[in-house]
């Protein structure tokens, strides 16, 4: 089953994985968002997850890939042992920031991105498991599964977003993207996804 499916299916509606205006009148009313807003969460997620494919960051790096995407992380020697390696990877990435442990702890691999926007950081899976009312902090794996959509409302409310979503326009839509992704990578497919979940919504 699709995650838009599964989505319709929690909601209780027709689990086809095409949202159409019952759809998004069921997620606006129980998400408590408008029109615009569930387009930038729309646009924002199904961009970083590849069309709502990915569930969790996929750290399988090469060696090069490592020196190139992690470089104050990987000596050249480091990134040859780590190659290949996603749970050392994330451990080491991820290690001793956004709530995590030290490497040792492989808190960086148990809380690398989940989610619909790559939730990550041990910080975040606490705070989400508050918002959501589950603990997500023993149980990881939900936020990539369960709460998937809804872990993109958090990450959308705990940043502020909600107010600047309030319209789409390239203005909106590139200043969300910045807060999402750190910078402005993929913003052209962003601002195409963003507008016509916005036609088909509105």
């Amino acid at each position: 089953m699709s995650k838009l499916a599964d989505l319709q299916k929690k909601l209780g509606l027709t689990a086809d994985g095409i949202l159409g205006k019952q759809s998004f009148a069921k997620i606006k009313e129980t998400w408590g968002v408008s029109d615009e807003q569930l387009a930038h969460i729309l646009g924002q997620a199904e961009h970083e997850s590849g069309h709502f494919k990915s569930e969790r960051e996929n750290v399988n790096y090469s060696a090069d890939g490592l020196r190139k995407i992690f470089p104050k992380y990987f000596t050249p020697e480091q990134a040859v042992a780590y190659a290949r390696k996603p749970d050392l990877i994330a451990s080491r990435t991820y290690a001793n920031r956004m709530g995590n442990g030290d490497e040792a702890s492989k808190d960086g691999w148990k809380y690398r991105g989940a989610g619909a926007l790559q939730l990550t950081g041990k910080s975040n899976f606490k705070e989400f498991s508050d918002f959501i009312k589950e603990d997500c902090v023993a149980n990881p794996e939900l936020v990539g599964t369960k709460y998937y959509f809804e872990s993109a409302l958090f990450f959308f409310k705990k940043n502020g977003l909600l107010p600047i979503a309030s319209t789409v326009t390239k203005d909106s839509i590139t200043k969300i993207s910045k807060r999402v992704n750190g910078g402005t990578i993929g913003l052209e497919e962003r601002i195409k996804l963003t507008n016509e979940w916005y036609k088909k919504i509105k």
